[in-house]
């Protein structure tokens, strides 16, 4: 594409820097990678670019007039009504062509795509570790700087994650939503259920790195690794 000079039609929507060609927008915009600097005055939303911003004020500024008739929630675009409705329906259009794997949305199937390429374009600039979604990057980045934003409303415990939250509360529940499919033995953790599962086979997946011994789950390895360390060296005596 020939670049016409003086004009510069293509602007950056975070930091305003123009460009005379796209190619060139798209390649600045890598600098920005992660960066949401637009937050809503209403409720502390934060948003990459101005255009999702605008659009998300609408919520606070305007009576949002399409309605879910399943679950009454609304929104301001019917576009996102019909995406949102793939959450009831658990429709899929969008298919990983490498591994068959399917996406209610155009956007989960690009950064899944990212992990059969090895594209990782989001750096923590903390300690240079790279993430293929600015999602991750945001949940890692909460090691850092101790930020636990998601609490257990039973107990009051405090979250890195949502899904940590949703891990706890089957200690309050009790629920145990994984099942050995052999005996039907429930479990509160997945972690659980896979240790369990050795009970029916003869996998010994845990090995002793001292002398190669293997066990069927690492809580026995553990008690085993304390002979080799409390076992005293036998002293050798020479008789003259």
């Amino acid at each position: 594409m020939m670049e016409l000079a003086g004009e510069t039609p293509f602007k950056c929507e975070i930091c305003y820097e123009r460009f005379s060609l796209f190619k060139t927008l798209s390649e600045h915009m890598d600098t920005h990678a992660g960066e949401r600097p637009f937050k809503c005055g209403v409720c502390d939303k934060i948003f990459s670019n101005t255009t999702s911003m605008t659009l998300h004020m609408r919520t606070h500024t305007v009576k949002i007039p399409i309605r879910c008739e399943v679950c009454d929630r609304r929104f301001s675009h019917s576009g996102n009504l019909e995406k949102h409705m793939r959450v009831h329906t658990g429709e899929k259009p969008y298919k990983c062509e490498i591994c068959d794997k399917r996406f209610s949305q155009s956007g989960n199937l690009n950064t899944h795509m990212r992990i059969h390429t090895g594209d990782k374009p989001f750096r923590c600039e903390v300690c240079d570790k790279n993430f293929c979604s600015s999602e991750s990057l945001t949940m890692h980045n909460r090691i850092h700087t101790g930020e636990k934003p998601f609490k257990c409303e039973v107990c009051h415990k405090m979250f890195t994650h949502k899904v940590g939250v949703k891990q706890h509360m089957r200690t309050h529940t009790g629920e145990k939503p994984f099942k050995c499919e052999m005996c039907d033995k429930t479990f509160k953790w997945r972690g659980a259920l896979n240790q369990h599962k050795t009970v029916h086979t003869d996998e010994k997946p845990v090995n002793c790195e001292m002398c190669d011994k293997r066990f069927k789950h690492s809580a026995i390895m553990k008690q085993h690794m304390r002979r080799h360390i409390e076992k005293k060296p036998v002293k050798c005596e020479v008789n003259d």
